[in-house]
């Protein structure tokens, strides 16, 4: 005899398929969003980085970057 509860529910079926296509549609977006922000973030700091770096070595190597007035 075989079990009833092991048979296949064609409503359930379509219901779970639904449901994991609106889940991956979600993952997919949340995924997106996260690789744009880390790419951001990435960006900034990798800037800020250089700008800190290029004013360190600038000062070092050439003193003043001011340029006095002219009379």
């Amino acid at each position: 005899m075989k079990n009833p509860g092991l048979k296949k529910n064609p409503l359930m079926s379509m219901w779970l398929s639904g449901a994991n296509k609106v889940a991956g549609a979600a993952r997919s977006q949340a995924t997106a969003a996260l690789k744009r922000e880390a790419t951001k973030a990435t960006k900034t700091a990798t800037a800020a980085g250089t700008q800190q770096v290029l004013d360190f070595w600038s000062g070092a190597l050439g003193g003043s970057t001011k340029t006095k007035k002219r009379r």
